[in-house]
């Protein structure tokens, strides 16, 4: 702006020149004309009297004398050939004897351009103008008379007025051009101020000096406190993102390492429920056999839930299809639980082959369900498990309890309505409802909560078979 706007000043005061320029000069050519034509009409009429008698009588010398004497500037302009003509276009006198010789003809450029003093012009080649007037006696033409004028002084002056023109214009318009231009640099001042701060904004968010806002004018120092807010805001904002990152980093470990030692927390009562079986008896070989294998499974189910959370996903390692005895180990996992709680189990497993499932996965699920299940069971109450497949395409698994009901705060965390572990997470449901809702989404697995009369909850799981997951790398 601090150029282009001393340009358009050029501009306008070019056109604003232009245009007085030309009426003044337009004025100056019809003052001039009209001089010339008053002039050359006053000096012809005068003329003209003093010939009249001379051209009756066609006596030469007393032309010549006539002539002699009207031979004056009038008002600046000087007549400088002047020719007395009889009716037959001859010369009768002259002011230069010698280019017009009397008794001589009349030269044909006289007779075709001459104009009447009243319709003189100014040419704007210079050449003099040429005017003539008629000499008449009593009604009858006898002559007529022929000048031209001198209007090297019109034309100077014309040429002046010009060269002033030119002059006062050129010198208004660059005066006018640097004033412009210093005008608005300095006004462009409080705009490159805040231009320099809001192209350093992008590393550190700086306010505008309380010195730089007193020199600005009212309007700037507005626009600046204005803009000191917005940087204030900004300020607050980016300590309050840096806070919410670091507290939700804080979040996250804690959810990790709760939701891990409640994965690992599961299987631990059914491991010291079978080394107490062992302890008892160890001596029967088909009793330490099943303990042992439900040892196995489940240390490899911890060992499934730590190289899940390495890579931050939760899945086999080793992709294991899902065994019948995975879902049956669930049934004396459960059995601390149970007969802690005093509550009656009904078990219903009927998948008799592997399936093309993720088996930690759905141990995992299962789990968690009967364990809220049983802790949202008053005593006495009755707990149920069944899992079968349907259409060879999905298996289906439905825990069932007869406790107070699932409340809406479950049922929200269950469907992802909540997504910071227990957060919201109603009494009796822990984390293992969190840790389901992620569960069934890595599995790619559906999940349904109904009301089960008189009182209860039924929760219903659908995992679809040859389900693959690749885990990435442990790092």
């Amino acid at each position: 702006m601090a150029v282009r706007l001393p340009l358009v000043v050029v501009v306008f005061m070019a056109a604003v020149a232009g245009i007085v320029s030309w009426q003044v000069l337009t004025r100056l050519d019809e003052a001039q004309t009209r001089r010339l034509r008053d002039v050359a009409a006053a000096n012809l009429d005068g003329l003209a009297a003093a010939v009249t008698d001379p051209v009756i009588r066609e006596d030469v010398w007393e032309a010549y004398d006539a002539l002699d004497r009207a031979r004056q500037d009038h008002a600046g302009l000087r007549p400088t050939d002047t020719v007395v003509a009889t009716p037959t276009g001859l010369v009768l006198a002259a002011s230069n004897p010698k280019a017009f010789p009397s008794w001589s003809a009349l030269p044909k450029t006289f007779a075709r351009e001459a104009a009447p003093a009243a319709a003189l012009i100014l040419r704007a080649d210079g050449a003099r103008p040429l005017a003539r007037r008629d000499l008449s006696s009593g009604g009858r033409q006898i002559g007529r008379i022929y000048a031209t004028f001198d209007v090297a002084p019109l034309m100077a002056e014309r040429r002046a007025v010009q060269r002033t023109l030119v002059a006062t214009i050129l010198g208004v318009t660059l005066a006018l051009a640097a004033l412009a231009w210093l005008t608005v640099r300095r006004m462009m001042q409080p705009v490159q101020v805040l231009t320099r701060h809001l192209q350093a904004s992008g590393e550190a968010v700086t306010p505008v000096p309380a010195d730089e806002a007193c020199r600005a004018g009212a309007e700037f120092r507005q626009l600046y406190g204005t803009f000191n807010r917005m940087v204030d805001a900004v300020r607050e904002r980016e300590a309050l993102a840096h806070r919410l990152a670091e507290e939700e980093r804080l979040a996250s470990l804690g959810r990790l390492a709760s939701g891990m030692a409640h994965e690992i927390n599961n299987p631990l009562g059914g491991l010291f429920n079978a080394i107490d079986t062992l302890k008892a008896h160890g001596e029967r070989p088909d009793v330490r056999r099943r303990s042992l294998d439900l040892v196995e499974r489940g240390l490899k189910g911890i060992r499934d839930v730590v190289g899940a959370t390495l890579v931050t996903h939760r899945a086999d390692h080793d992709r294991r299809d899902l065994e019948p005895a995975d879902l049956d180990d669930l049934r004396l996992l459960l059995g601390p639980e149970i007969r802690r709680r005093g509550l009656v189990l009904t078990w219903d497993n009927a998948v008799d082959r592997p399936l093309a499932a993720p088996a930690g996965a759905v141990r995992q699920i299962a789990l968690n369900l009967l364990l809220n299940a049983c802790r949202a069971t008053p005593p006495d109450g009755e707990v149920g498990f069944a899992a079968r497949v349907a259409d060879q395409a999905k298996l289906v698994m439905t825990v069932e309890d007869t406790g107070p009901g699932l409340d809406a705060r479950g049922r929200d965390v269950l469907r992802g309505g909540r997504d910071r572990g227990a957060e919201g997470v109603g009494c009796g449901n822990g984390l293992g409802l969190w840790m389901v809702r992620r569960l069934v989404g890595e599995c790619g697995a559906t999940l349904g909560v109904a009301h089960r009369e008189p009182t209860g909850t039924s929760i219903t799981v659908e995992v679809p078979l040859a389900f693959a997951q690749e885990l990435a790398d442990v790092a």
